[in-house]
């Protein structure tokens, strides 16, 4: 509204309006309904497909002269002499995996502004490299995230309830585990449903892919899926760390926007709102910033961008949820279950207590001697599907003969067998969404090392935040290369 106030006369596909909301705990057989958290009270609120609304504000910003240049990838900042950004310059589009120059090979150009305004959602490599050159987490938590991986279905409109938005909490995954699930109802016959689980758990053993195909066979969650088709299939982080994580948003020559920031309401399981909020306000603070007399030229540091958003209702929101997932760790789940319920009933925030995280989501993982082995169904073809299968849902596509874009960090290179691999079982192997890592032997078991297969991956980024020592680096590939999601 505050962005297009009339987008309905201009067409946005928001066509579903949130009529009901249903909030459940799960056990393995059962459910037991509980009261709907204000967070989750979605009136007001549209089940729409995320990317189809991008199309269409890409569209609304092309009739405003907006130029967008999809197919070419961002793939490092450009600096001046003073150490200040200045634009970015795209990859070089042709270059084989052995790093010949192939026919049609094109070299990737320079974009110089005058404020370079990152928003590459979550973990982006260009925000990332922003954040450590210019210090941005000083005095901030390290940032926390949650894997998502999503389906959308086609079902019977028989059992379709278009508006209906249900979350739950429980089963199947363990309680040492943040965890939950959403399932949205879209006219006339589509649901969105999807499992995101914390990145800080323990046991390395755990597949956020495989517990959310379990998931699936609840019978409150079956009893919509049988009869009908999945018909798409992705996965994407999240940002969980909410406020204590947030960086500082600016640094000379540009800013961070969106979830390249953090911006994530996590007991809404929500970050688009905030999203569009930082992205009108950093619009304001830079037109302000140009047109303010000596001031337009490159390199310039828009203050005025973080002094609007700390005053905006987005950190104010986001300060009010601010010790819900750190709640979670700090006192287990079935007391997180009471504090969760007293914070967003009746607290709101105003408690005088703030809970920090002080590590990173890969120095919570404990080696293979502390833990269980996990093991999980096979999937029935019907309602949950092997991941192959699935990956063949989401469209992704690279092309082979490039440079690999997951790369291991050169001074970490031992890290992939005698930690990962001796110490954690290979932990990639079970938290990719897409198959990308596998660790292969000889026969008798030997010599085991780590295959990348970088033409499956779904750019979820989850390998250069679980990895042990984060020890993968996430470079872009070539332009246009990746997931082709529909309808998600």
């Amino acid at each position: 509204n505050e962005l297009i106030p009339d987008w309905k006369e201009k067409g946005a596909p928001l066509d579903t309006p949130v009529t009901k909301d249903k909030f459940l705990f799960l056990t393995e057989k059962g459910s037991y309904p509980g009261p709907i958290p204000p967070s989750l009270n979605n009136h007001g609120n549209y089940i729409i497909s995320l990317g189809n609304l991008t199309q269409w504000l890409a569209a609304q910003a092309e009739e405003l002269g907006v130029e967008i240049y999809p197919g070419f990838a961002a793939s490092e900042l450009l600096y001046n002499e003073h150490g200040a950004v200045i634009g970015i310059a795209t990859k070089d589009v042709g270059i084989s995996k052995t790093g010949e120059v192939k026919d049609g090979f094109t070299r990737g150009i320079e974009l110089h502004a005058k404020q370079t305004l990152l928003a590459e959602g979550v973990r982006g490599s260009l925000s990332e490299e922003a954040i450590e050159k210019f210090d941005l987490r000083k005095g901030k938590d390290p940032q926390t995230y949650g894997l998502g991986v999503k389906e959308v279905w086609e079902i019977d409109e028989k059992v379709a309830e278009p508006g209906l938005a249900m979350h739950t909490v429980g089963w199947p995954t363990a309680t040492d585990t943040y965890a939950g699930s959403f399932l949205y109802h879209m006219a006339p016959n589509l649901v969105h449903i999807g499992y995101v689980v914390g990145l800080d758990y323990s046991n390395p053993h755990t597949s956020p892919y495989n517990e959310f195909q379990k998931w699936k066979h609840h019978p409150e969650v079956a009893k919509y899926l049988k009869g009908g088709r999945c018909i798409s299939y992705g996965a994407r982080v999240i940002n969980e760390g909410g406020y204590q994580s947030i960086p500082k948003l600016t640094f000379p020559g540009g800013a961070l926007l969106g979830c390249s920031a953090g911006f994530v309401n996590v007991a809404r399981i929500k970050g688009s709102h905030c999203a569009i909020k930082s992205g009108i306000e950093a619009g304001k603070a830079a037109l302000a910033l140009l047109e303010t007399e000596g001031s337009a030229q490159a390199g310039m540091e828009m203050k005025q961008y973080q002094e609007q958003m700390e005053k905006s209702w987005v950190f104010k929101e986001l300060y009010e949820v601010r010790n819900i997932h750190p709640a979670f760790k700090k006192l287990g789940f079935w007391m997180f279950l009471v504090y969760s319920g007293l914070e967003t009933f009746i607290l709101k925030g105003r408690g005088w207590w703030t809970w920090h995280n002080p590590k990173t989501d890969a120095e919570k993982t404990k080696p293979l001697s502390e833990v269980k082995p996990i093991e999980y169904p096979k999937p029935d073809g019907k309602i949950s599907f092997d991941l192959l299968t699935n990956l063949q849902r989401s469209g992704t596509y690279h092309d082979d003969d490039q440079p690999s874009h997951l790369v291991v960090k050169e001074h970490l290179s031992h890290i992939p067998v005698e930690t990962s691999y001796r110490e954690f079982g290979g932990p990639e192997q079970y938290f990719c969404p897409a198959k990308v890592y596998e660790y292969v032997t000889e026969d008798d078991g030997s010599n085991p090392r780590l295959q990348i297969n970088a033409q499956n991956c779904l750019h979820c980024k989850s390998c250069a935040i679980k990895t042990p020592k984060e020890y993968i680096k996430w470079t872009v590939p070539e332009g246009g290369g990746g997931p082709a999601y529909s309808g998600m």
